[in-house]
């Protein structure tokens, strides 16, 4: 995940999203091509960072990288004794707070449809009760391990899943915990494994059997899972002429680059033995196993002719850090609906505190976007982009069955909707019929010389159905 939500610079190891979202290898598995047709329709995700490091309220993972940025500086000068201070953290970490119900319920009342969580993040630290590590929060040395909702990504998955989310399970491939992609005999100039690997393949190896392990523990002992959704681009096979274009444009920061093959291919097929039809995001690694992009931060300009979804963070951070200032709910409900309007998913990241629970401003935005979308949640499950799908403030949603949503996207400062709306750029049967959702009230319109005209009556004017954004539904009586 790229860090505290700052775009990066091009870094050796990572392709860029903008290059990622121009490449696509669609998938041929009928299993996998129907679960992707039921994730697009559900269009509305929360996504949750969460680590023992929320304890010191920083960016989880990245303050171990030698990589000189400002947004992850130590609080101690010597690397040796954070790097100790920051993994012991394990033993200090308690949430006691921890409610996957009170989540669940949260992201339901949003109108959340899937979830995505932090099971390892580049750190190391397991979430979940992995046999390959003592790095975990079952581990005795945490205090946490001794709760009966310890495994907490299972608990997590357990909860959601009895709301009908579809499960994803977020995974770092590197793993800067482990000795066999740090290893201790070399100091770690950046995010990169930091030995030669063709001059040490046994050692490779031995990470790659790791990685694979850990993975099938995943896709065995934690129920169904719909979604893999891997993280650490950089982990990656590369041809020797991608190797010379990524050393090519590598940030300074950035020593040692070099192939980091994993087998893709082998995770993916062994992991759909265990879960039919799991969706393999291979995060901005151009291929067979990226079965989705994920611009993130950002919202393509138009639509995209393949799978995608915009992951998103709450506040500036992935991770816990007081003090952020949230984005407003207007913010976030027009991400949705401009996300949705050129056909993509969104998935926004909420980040639990170190109590294990989220901040109070967190349960108010998806309160407030789950109030926006009782009202008009019909215009955003199962859509898709209808032409033009943007004019002016209203974004264009449609229905297989041809309806169509114009969705006018109130200014900060509006309140009431304008007594008229001119578009231009789309015209309705001469049959149709305009309602507000939201209202019962049915609208009048006029075709016009170059389009058409909506007239909005003063009484619904003065009482919009929903803050924020207004919807149309244009149908064929």
């Amino acid at each position: 995940m790229s860090e505290n939500g700052k775009k990066e610079p091009l870094h050796a190891g990572a392709v860029e999203i903008e290059k990622a979202t121009k490449e696509y290898y669609p998938e041929t598995d009928p299993l996998v091509l129907k679960k992707l047709e039921e994730w697009q329709n559900l269009k509305f995700g929360l996504l949750m960072h969460w680590a023992p490091s929320s304890q010191w309220g920083i960016v989880e993972s990245w303050s171990l990288c030698s990589e000189d940025e400002d947004w992850c500086k130590r609080k101690i000068e010597n690397y040796t004794e954070y790097k100790r201070q920051y993994e012991n953290l394990k033993k200090t970490f308690n949430p006691v707070k921890f409610n996957p119900e009170k989540w669940a319920d949260a992201a339901e009342e949003a109108g959340m449809k899937y979830v995505v969580f932090t099971t390892k993040h580049h750190d190391g630290f397991c979430m979940y009760d992995s046999k390959f590590t003592d790095y975990k929060i079952t581990d005795e040395e945490c205090p946490f391990h001794s709760n009966p909702k310890a495994d907490i990504a299972k608990e997590i998955f357990s909860e959601f899943r009895k709301k009908n989310f579809m499960i994803g399970a977020y995974f770092s491939k590197p793993d800067w915990h482990s000795d066999y992609f740090w290893w201790q005999r070399f100091a770690a100039p950046d995010r990169n494994a930091n030995y030669d690997i063709k001059k040490y393949p046994e050692r490779w190896q031995k990470f790659v059997e790791f990685t694979h392990n850990q993975i099938d523990e995943l896709m065995t002992d934690y129920g169904s899972i719909d979604i893999l959704w891997l993280d650490g681009c950089w982990v990656r096979y590369y041809s020797e002429k991608d190797l010379a274009e990524e050393r090519k444009n590598a940030s300074p920061n950035i020593h040692r680059v070099q192939n980091q093959d994993i087998n893709m291919p082998l995770i993916a097929k062994n992991s759909r033995v265990k879960q039919p039809g799991l969706i393999v995001v291979d995060r901005a690694v151009p291929g067979l196993q990226q079965n989705y992009l994920t611009p993130e931060n950002q919202v393509p300009d138009k639509t995209l002719p393949y799978p995608w979804e915009t992951c998103m963070p709450m506040t500036p951070s992935w991770s816990y850090e007081p003090g952020l200032e949230y984005k407003p709910a207007r913010k976030l409900i027009h991400t949705l609906v401009d996300v949705v309007a050129k056909g993509g998913n969104f998935l926004l990241n909420a980040a639990p505190t170190a109590e294990g629970d989220f901040e109070v401003e967190a349960y108010e935005r998806l309160k407030k976007i789950g109030e926006w979308m009782k009202v008009n949640g019909e215009a955003i499950y199962n859509s898709h982009p209808a032409e033009p799908y943007k004019e002016n403030k209203i974004c264009f949603t449609q229905l297989n069955d041809g309806t169509v949503y114009a969705i006018y996207l109130a200014d900060e400062n509006e309140n009431s909707l304008p007594e008229k709306i001119t578009l231009t750029k789309f015209s309705p049967a001469q049959n149709a019929k305009i309602d507000l959702l939201g209202t019962g009230t049915k609208i009048n319109w006029n075709r016009t010389n170059d389009g058409f005209e909506i007239v909005i009556p003063e009484s619904v004017r003065n009482n919009p159905p929903c803050n924020y954004a207004w919807t149309l539904k244009i149908s064929v009586s």
